[in-house]
Order: structure tokens, then C-alpha cells, then sequence
């Protein structure tokens, strides 16, 4: 296999970066995979399932959101509408290349990213997520104390997120009630996989019950038991990948 950066320019004029994983031989279709949320390409779930669609035959992009890693923009003033925008880029920039983009794949936040991006590109024959929340308000549970007195105060601030700093103004908190995920759930129109440990102490299992309710078929739900909401572990890794390949090699099949 062969990993190789990639990057694009977006409408919003920043460059986001991203990662290409090849597969050792033609790709059968390729997959762009959104990473949690302040999480990066880089997080350990994001490469290692990444590459266990590679290893099954499927192509896979994974970038950073606007702001983080090697992304340009502004973390700080980009809301919930900028992450799927940058999906949407990214999906036109690999179509130029003669790379549509056939499969989403989103863990966590990312995950809320895909269901609210897939339905604007054609060329996505089916949708994952892992962990995801059915309320994108959900992510106001990752600030601690004060953090949103303070934003809503100064207009931004930095507050720490997954143990790390990030400044974050009150344009991203304002964006988040302008999403119903579970209006775009139900209008989806892809075939959707759901993936969700029951056991999840970040993202409850709950949402998963909600955004499996609200698709339409055909959808599958796949119980990631004792797996941790970031998905840290090898294994737990391998056995996403391996189940998002078999899942979808039907609907690619089908689709052909």
C-alpha cells in the first residue's frame, strides 16, 4: 500500500490537507473518512481504519477540518456548516482527479458531518458512522466549566477540548442549533451503516437508537461492544474496517 499527501484549495479560500491511503492495487471504489471532532487525520482511529480500507481494497482520503493539523482556516470561527463544506470539497477535489468518492465514513462529530454532507454528492453510494451523535448540540457537552460564559463574553476564548487548547469563538457555538441531523437522517437516500459501542461513555448509545430510527432502508446497525468512543484500540480498529469493507461491498456491487 502506498500512503501520499494530497491537498486542495476549498470555496471558502483556505487549503485543507489531507492523507491518500492506495490500496496495492486499483482501488475498487474510494472512501473519505471525517475524523472526530478537534481530533485530526492523524488520531489513531482515523489512520488505522483508513488503512484496514485500503488493505481491503477500497481507497481512502482522510483530512484535517479547517484549522486543525495541517489544514489551513480558522478553527476558531468555523462551525458544524464549514466541516461539511470541507467534505464536499474534498469530495470535488477527488472527483477532478478521477476519484469520486463512493463511500463516507465519519467517527464521532465526523460522523454528524457525513449524514448532514452525503445527500449533496451524487457520487456517494453509501454512508458509515461510528460513535456519532444524533444532535450536533451534543458536542457542547465537551466544554467544561465556564468555557461557554466565556466565549459568549469575549466573543471567543480557549478552552480545552480533548485535553488540548483550541480558541473557539460564539460564531461556531450560534451555528449549531441551524442542524436537524435527523431531518438529513431521514432524507438520506444511501444505504447507512450505523456502528456504536453500547457501552460509549462520551456518546451515548441513544443517538445511535435515534439515527437508526429516523434512516430509511436499507440501514444496519453493528454493536462495537467494549470498544471506547475514540476506538483506540488495534483491534477494535481492524474489526470497524473489516465490517465497513464486507458491509459495503454489497451496495458497491449492486450499485455496478
Amino acid at each position: 500500500m502506498l500512503s501520499e499527501p494530497f491537498s486542495f484549495d476549498t470555496p471558502s479560500g483556505y487549503r485543507l490537507a489531507a492523507q491518500l491511503e492506495h490500496p496495492g492495487g486499483d482501488p475498487k471504489a474510494w472512501a473519505l473518512f471525517a475524523h472526530c471532532f478537534s481530533c485530526g487525520k492523524d488520531n489513531i482511529a482515523a489512520v488505522r481504519i483508513a488503512r484496514g480500507l485500503a488493505e481491503q481494497g477500497i481507497g481512502a482520503v482522510r483530512l484535517d477540518f479547517a484549522g486543525l493539523g495541517a489544514s489551513g482556516g480558522r478553527f476558531a470561527s468555523r462551525g458544524f456548516s464549514a466541516d461539511v463544506d470541507d467534505l464536499q470539497a474534498a469530495g470535488a477535489a477527488m472527483a477532478a482527479q478521477g476519484r469520486p468518492i463512493a463511500l463516507m465514513v465519519g467517527h464521532s462529530l465526523g460522523g454528524a458531518a457525513v449524514l448532514a454532507a452525503a445527500a449533496d454528492m451524487p457520487s456517494v453510494k453509501a454512508v458509515v458512522t461510528i460513535g456519532a451523535p444524533s444532535d450536533v448540540n451534543h458536542v457542547l457537552h465537551q466544554f467544561k466549566g465556564d468555557s461557554l460564559d466565556r466565549i459568549a463574553t469575549a466573543g471567543e476564548a480557549e478552552v480545552q477540548l480533548g485535553r488540548r487548547p483550541f480558541v473557539v469563538s460564539q460564531a461556531f457555538i450560534d451555528d449549531l442549533p441551524n442542524h436537524d441531523l435527523i431531518d438529513r437522517v431521514a432524507t438520506l437516500h444511501r444505504p447507512l451503516l450505523v456502528m456504536h459501542a453500547p457501552g460509549d461513555d462520551t456518546v451515548g448509545i441513544e443517538n445511535a437508537a435515534a439515527i437508526y430510527a429516523a434512516a430509511k432502508h436499507p440501514k444496519s446497525f453493528v454493536s462495537l461492544d467494549g470498544s471506547d468512543h475514540l476506538v483506540t484500540r488495534r483491534g477494535d480498529a481492524d474489526y470497524v474496517a473489516g465490517m465497513i469493507a464486507v458491509w459495503f461491498r454489497r451496495y458497491l456491487n449492486l450499485a455496478e
